[in-house]
Formats: C-alpha cells, sequence, structure tokens
C-alpha cells in the first residue's frame, strides 16, 4: 500500500505534492533537475486563449519572507501549449492540471473547449483570482455571482475535472466557494495570491509597474491554513491547498485542516528541488505523528467537518 496516494476526482496521485502554476513553466526546467514522474502532479502556466507578453517591468520584488509578482499571466496560448508543451510532458506518469485564464466568459469558454480533450491533460484548474491582469482576474473571483456564472460555463463544455482556484482577497472566502459549487465545480484549489505593494525608496513611486502584485511564500502559509479550513468546513469537495508551502510538516497541516492535495509555489524558487524534498520527507512526518496513510487523514478530518 502507497501511504502517499491520495485520490481527487480525476486525479490518482501517487503522493499529494504539486509545483503550482507561475512556478514551474511547462515543467521542462524541472525535469532537468528530477524525474517529474515523482510528482503527484504538475500544474502547467496559465492559458490564455491569446498569447499574452505579461505586464512591463518589474514585476518582481522581494518582500519579507515572501515576494510580490504582477507578471500579468505571460504565456504562448492554448494553442501553441498544446502544439509545443503538452507534447513534452507525455513522457512523465505524473498528472498535468491545466490553469486556465482569461478576461472574459467567452474567453475562458473557448480555452476550455480547446484543451479539455486533449489526452495529456487530466483536470483543468479555472484561474478566477489572479490579481495581476487590467481585465476580469481578481474580479472573476471576488463577485459570487459572477464566479457562479463563469463555473457553470465552464463546467458546460468542460470534460475534464473543473478545480475553481478561489482568490484569498474577499471578506469571506466561504461566500464565493458556495456559488463556484452550486454551479458545479468538481472541487477547489486555494489560495492564489494576496494583493500587495512595494514602493520605491528613490523614486518614492510603486517599486512594480502596475503598482500592485500578488504576495507569495510563507507569510501567507497562515492565511491559506485558515481559508483552507474554512471551505473544509462548508463543503465535501476536495481542496488543493497552497500557499506559501516549504515543508513536509507545511503539506501535513495544510491536510488536517481540510486539504486533498498541496501545491508549492514560491519555494521552488529558492529551492528547486523542494517538492521532492518534501515528497521524500513526508512518510517521517506521518510517523512522528501518528498517521498511517494519507488517504486515511483525508477521510478522518473529513468526517469530522459539517457541512
Amino acid at each position: 500500500m502507497n501511504r502517499l496516494h491520495v485520490s481527487l476526482p480525476g486525479l490518482s496521485l501517487k503522493n499529494p505534492i504539486m509545483p503550482v502554476s507561475g512556478t514551474c513553466g511547462f515543467g521542462e526546467e524541472l525535469s532537468k533537475l528530477y524525474d517529474l514522474s515523482n510528482l503527484g502532479a504538475i500544474i502547467i502556466k496559465a492559458a490564455t486563449l491569446e498569447p499574452r507578453l505579461g505586464n512591463p517591468l518589474p514585476r518582481v520584488a522581494d518582500t519579507p519572507s515572501g515576494m510580490l509578482n504582477a507578471i500579468g499571466l505571460q504565456n504562448p496560448g492554448v494553442d501553441e501549449i498544446i502544439r509545443s508543451k503538452l507534447p513534452f510532458l507525455e513522457q512523465f506518469s505524473c498528472s498535468v492540471i491545466a490553469n486556465i485564464a482569461g478576461s472574459s466568459l467567452e474567453d475562458y469558454v473557448e480555452t476550455v473547449k480547446r484543451i479539455t480533450n486533449h489526452p495529456r491533460v487530466d483536470a483543468l484548474e479555472l484561474n478566477i483570482s489572479c490579481p495581476n491582469v487590467k481585465e476580469g482576474g481578481i474580479a472573476f473571483g471576488t463577485d459570487p455571482h459572477i464566479a457562479y456564472q463563469l463555473t457553470k460555463a465552464v463546467k458546460e463544455v468542460a470534460t475534464k475535472p473543473v478545480y475553481v482556484k478561489l482568490s484569498p482577497n474577499v471578506t469571506d472566502i466561504k461566500v464565493i466557494a458556495r456559488a463556484v459549487e452550486e454551479a458545479g465545480a468538481d472541487g477547489f484549489s486555494l489560495i492564489n495570491t494576496l494583493l500587495g505593494m512595494r514602493m520605491d525608496m528613490k523614486t518614492k513611486e510603486p517599486l512594480l509597474s502596475i503598482k500592485t502584485g500578488g504576495l507569495s511564500g510563507p507569510a501567507i502559509f497562515p492565511v491559506a491554513l485558515r481559508m483552507v479550513y474554512e471551505v473544509s468546513s462548508i463543503s465535501q469537495l476536495p481542496i488543493i491547498a497552497m500557499g506559501g508551502v516549504s515543508s513536509a510538516h507545511d503539506a501535513i497541516e495544510l491536510m488536517m485542516a481540510g486539504a486533498s492535495a498541496v501545491g508549492v509555489g514560491t519555494a521552488n524558487f529558492i529551492n528547486p528541488w523542494v517538492c521532492m524534498d518534501i515528497i521524500n520527507e513526508l512518510p517521517e512526518v506521518m510517523d512522528k505523528y501518528g498517521i498511517e496513510s494519507l488517504e486515511s487523514l483525508r477521510q478522518e478530518i473529513r468526517s469530522k467537518r459539517t457541512v
């Protein structure tokens, strides 16, 4: 029996660890360091209907215990991703989750139509929460009515399970979670980055070109933990949890809060082997806390939650 195995809609994961979208490209760079087949899954860079160059520089800044980014969903567009990126991943046995973004409901639907039937895509992550685009982005994830409409429209054309990525930049994340669940979402991924800012001390102006950016890294881990706990308390849908994860302890703590799988983001920039380190350390942490298997832990935690 594989103690690390977890099952989610569309995803049978040999372990729950996956690099998150925007921190691993399409896997080429990480594959030079380790075998991607050892991952539970990989969430590839966002796909939009048309290619995007992203925001002007500067678009990254250091912060205490984290970083700010305002990349702006730079990507080659869904058709190019299908043509030149997904074939590369066919040599690996990890699951592949395609992150989908857009500026309008029609953008999302058309992008999903083009990629959902690709044999290398196991599930979709609907990005309704990116804070770094001028149109769409965070607006989709902060209005429950829009989140419902978008999720419903995507579900009508998707042939793979849809995990909706929720924004932490809301007063009550449970309201958005309920809306996307009612629209037919198969699961959640959370959290995306928190909206933040840094000032350029010389120019006295915001450091980032679009003024604000998404805060990630260890600084946001307690926020992610709280929101995973809140969403798992009102829904039985599986949660792929992310936000400041950098150790096996962090991963287990998120699963104790209600997560079914765990994404690793900013830590990949500090230690590109971090996903492998976490996978290798999980059995030791599980032994320390008397956890027989991650599936049994998941079922134990879920049975305690009130829906």
